[in-house]
């Protein structure tokens, strides 16, 4: 981001980014127990941040771990049997009531659910030096939240780590799962550079968030 704040606590129309993502799924559903992971390094000045802005969605606070992979396991500290887990990325806060609903009720379904959305560009698969055109109809771009059934989620998370595990869905995969895809929706983009919260200030104008 070419800055010292971290991403999530970077303002967006004037609020943290993080408390996009978090009232979201408070919005949905009121009597989710949610829970936070961050670096414990910058937990003091996340609650500095919701005494500010006065932030009352209720949440608890776990440390984050060396990798994304280690921050997941440590957030899914006694989960509850039977129940269904959603992992969202705290820079994702434009994701819509509709598509965690859908990956909810797919998840509940069938175990697994992540949101995904048709690819739009063209595509050129890169190979040591060459290049070859691919078939966008074959991919999808994916987002978050990935919603598993918890006895599933914690048998993956069980596995050793691997650098090749991107999303939670990587891993869940790799235990041995099917993974099954939910409509996702466009708006609901990855904060990772300065454009995209130039893209985000004018979606929550259009979207009158």
């Amino acid at each position: 981001m070419q800055a010292e704040t971290p991403k999530q606590f970077m303002l967006l129309h004037n609020l943290p980014v993080l408390m996009y993502s978090l009232n979201i799924f408070f919005q949905y559903d009121k009597n989710l127990d949610v829970r936070l992971v961050l670096p414990e390094s910058e937990m003091e000045r996340w609650k500095t941040l919701c005494e500010e802005y006065h932030f009352k969605v209720s949440h608890v606070l776990f440390a984050g771990g060396e990798t994304r992979f280690h921050s997941v396991k440590n957030g899914l500290k006694d989960i509850p049997d039977s129940s269904l887990v959603a992992i969202h990325d705290g820079v994702r806060p434009l994701v819509s009531k509709q598509t965690i609903s859908n990956c909810f009720d797919l998840a509940e379904k069938q175990g697994t659910a992540i949101p995904v959305m048709p690819v739009i560009d063209s595509i050129r698969k890169v190979d040591q030096g060459d290049s070859t055109a691919e078939s966008r109809s074959h991919f999808r771009t994916v987002q978050t939240p990935q919603v598993f059934q918890s006895e599933l989620l914690l048998d993956a998370y069980n596995i050793e780590y691997q650098d090749n595990f991107t999303d939670d869905a990587s891993v869940v995969e790799k235990a041995g799962y099917k993974i099954f895809l939910a409509e996702g929706n466009r708006e609901n983009i990855k904060i990772t550079s300065p454009l995209d919260l130039v893209i985000a200030e004018a979606l929550i104008e259009h979207l009158k968030i």
